[in-house]
């Protein structure tokens, strides 16, 4: 059967046959077994779509593929195992992580983020898609999403159900999580201490100082004024004045004659 009769090619082959119907690739030969799973089949030939646009998950049998990840979008891949080959170098770009009893998180995330910039497409795979490559996807979501372990497994066994996280997979997750929310919280603290005594926004008052309280019991205040023991007396007026000072005496004669009374002050107008 000819390409443009079909938009999608065989989930299984990756050629253009009827393989629904049953009918045998006139390529490969494949034919599709008497009572499979069809949407079985097109899991396992279609890698799982984590994100959208964007992340990728598969085995090498879906890496191996290449006019399936063609058909995807897909121009970059990431090798988590080292023995499998990578078979399309003209193709696609390939990123391999080196072999190690624990998984290199970081190298990971790190051509993940790269792809994620240049909005290219990426495919994470390892030999069978259930263990190794998913842990790497969990690890670039609790890094980029913030997701804790839990919520981060949750997403992809969603997206891919055949996952199953190796013993020690799920370990290095868990220490890999543990280090990467802890020194998130270590930074916050952190900061905290280079506040050189200045108490952030969020910080609890300091409580308000207590009014001075003043008492008489040591010393006296400054304006206090000791009592004068003068016994009283009898005060008269110009009792101090000599006579020769007194108005009697100094030929001044005052006189209120030519003081006008109140009634006799004529107003104007009146």
């Amino acid at each position: 059967m000819r390409k443009r009769e079909r938009e999608n090619p065989c989930a299984i082959c990756g050629h253009y046959h009827k393989f629904e119907e049953g009918e045998v690739c006139g390529i490969c030969g494949h034919r599709m077994p008497a009572g499979a799973d069809k949407s079985a089949a097109h899991v396992s030939a279609f890698p799982s779509e984590i994100l959208s646009e964007f992340l990728y998950l598969g085995s090498f049998d879906n890496a191996a593929r290449s006019e399936l990840l063609k058909s995807q979008g897909i121009s970059c891949i990431l090798n988590t195992v080292p023995a499998c080959q990578n078979l399309y170098r003209n193709t696609f770009t390939y990123h391999c992580l080196q072999y190690d009893k624990k998984l290199p998180f970081e190298d990971a995330i790190q051509f993940l983020e790269q792809c994620q910039q240049e909005r290219a497409r990426v495919l994470v795979h390892c030999m069978t898609g259930k263990s190794r490559s998913p842990a790497i996807v969990m690890a670039f979501l609790m890094k980029s999403k913030g997701w804790k372990l839990s919520q981060s497994y949750q997403w992809v066994k969603e997206r891919r159900p055949s996952v199953e996280l190796h013993p020690a997979v799920h370990q290095q997750l868990q220490e890999f999580e543990q280090k990467l929310f802890h020194s998130i919280q270590d930074s916050a603290v952190g900061m905290s201490s280079l506040s050189f005594g200045v108490s952030r926004p969020n910080d609890t008052p300091l409580a308000p100082a207590a009014a001075p309280v003043f008492t008489n019991t040591s010393s006296a205040s400054v304006f206090a004024c000791p009592s004068l023991n003068v016994p009283p007396q009898e005060f008269t007026f110009g009792a101090g004045l000599t006579p020769e000072a007194t108005p009697h005496n100094s030929g001044v004669t005052t006189s209120t004659a030519n003081i006008p009374a109140v009634n006799d002050i004529s107003m104007d107008g009146s």
